[in-house]
């Protein structure tokens, strides 16, 4: 199946819809909290060839730390949409971070991010 760009942009959109005030939250392994950041009342920007990029997002200013595994992605009602692999930056993970190890009280900051919808 090959998706047209107009299918990309409308379920690109409604994904990211879903995540209007709501958080991304960094884990360990054991699921256990790292770091949360919030996404804005609109989290992204309109879907151009099935990429939707956030808009801003709140920082953790102060991160309960650990060794980041995975980050989830969760709705302002607290539904988990997704959940993304990370690594550090190189490592191929979803989200690619400086270091994946964070300090408890350290600030956490996204500088960019988007969400695709590919077209098969």
């Amino acid at each position: 199946m090959q998706l047209t760009t107009v299918s990309r942009n409308a379920m690109c959109n409604a994904f990211v819809d879903l995540l209007n005030s709501g958080t991304i939250v960094f884990e360990t392994s054991g699921d256990a909290e790292v770091a949360t950041c919030t996404f804005a009342s609109t989290a992204f920007g309109a879907a151009s060839s099935g990429v939707a990029t956030a808009e801003t997002i709140t920082d953790d200013s102060s991160a309960t730390g650990g060794t980041v595994d995975h980050a989830v992605l969760v709705g302002a009602a607290s539904t988990e949409f997704a959940e993304l692999t990370c690594s550090v930056t190189g490592g191929g993970g979803d989200i690619q971070l400086t270091s994946t190890t964070i300090g408890a009280g350290d600030t956490v900051s996204i500088t960019s991010l988007t969400m695709t919808m590919p077209s098969s």
